[in-house]
């Protein structure tokens, strides 16, 4: 008996539309676009961020990759009395190229984004961190900004 209420449940599961919530991307997901791993903690922060920002596709575009490559780069500026750094920017650059197989758009963008430094060392790190967050999701947004205005003029 506990079989047959088993299968019964199951099958009843099988064709309620579940999905799970924790299953990886798919292109679908994303409106047909791809975006295959980038490199590093920023790098995936940038991927989710993209996978979001592309979720309602680009006009004209069924399917396509898009690869991108991340720079990032830490400036220290303001400099405390005590030769600690007081003031931050993180910087960003991403290059990318969007392939839908018949032809490939390319582009560059860039983000700074400022944060003070706390005095503590954790401080620091986390600070550091959503700083990161926050230049990631804002070079996402440039990036496909920037590919729908290439393909506003190059339908």
């Amino acid at each position: 008996m506990k079989h047959l209420l088993a299968l019964a449940l199951a099958l009843a599961v099988a064709g309620c539309g579940f999905q799970p919530a924790y299953s990886p991307a798919s292109a679908a997901a994303s409106g047909g676009i791809s975006v295959p791993e980038i490199e590093g903690r920023s790098g995936h922060a940038l991927r989710k961020a993209l996978i979001e920002e592309l979720a309602t596709g680009l006009p004209g575009i069924t399917e396509a990759s898009l690869v991108v490559t991340l720079e990032e780069q830490l400036n220290r500026l303001a400099i405390r009395p005590d030769e600690a750094a007081a003031r931050s920017d993180v910087i960003a650059t991403g290059r990318y190229v969007l392939d839908t197989g018949d032809r490939a758009l390319t582009g560059s963008t860039r983000t700074e984004t400022s944060f003070n430094v706390p005095v503590s060392a954790f401080g620091d790190i986390a600070a550091q961190t959503a700083a990161a967050d926050r230049a990631m999701g804002t070079l996402a947004r440039r990036i496909v900004e920037d590919l729908r205005l290439q393909l506003a003029r190059d339908p």
